[in-house]
């Protein structure tokens, strides 16, 4: 019973050593990969989601003010056509 007991220690011992080591050759495979992403990101020049912001909100107003801008337009077209009529 003895030599039993043994043999089931070691192979407890054994099954938390290979579980240690599994762990720490995965915390090293993400610390590689994570590693590496953050290599690969900086290198596409990619812009973070506040400039996005920053810049959607600038377009939309640029579209307002067009928006804006044509309407005043089109009204001094008509009024410029309607001056030209009584001229005539």
């Amino acid at each position: 019973m003895q030599s039993d007991n043994k043999l089931l220690s070691d192979l407890a011992k054994l099954g938390q050593s290979a579980a240690g080591t599994i762990h720490g050759v995965k915390s090293e495979v993400e610390g590689q990969f994570k590693s590496r992403l953050q290599t690969v990101l900086a290198d596409m020049d990619l812009v973070t989601r506040e400039e996005y912001e920053v810049v959607r909100e600038m377009a939309v107003a640029a579209r307002q003010e067009n928006a804006e801008l044509l309407q005043r337009l089109d009204i001094l077209e008509q009024e410029i056509s309607k001056l030209k009529k009584k001229k005539k």
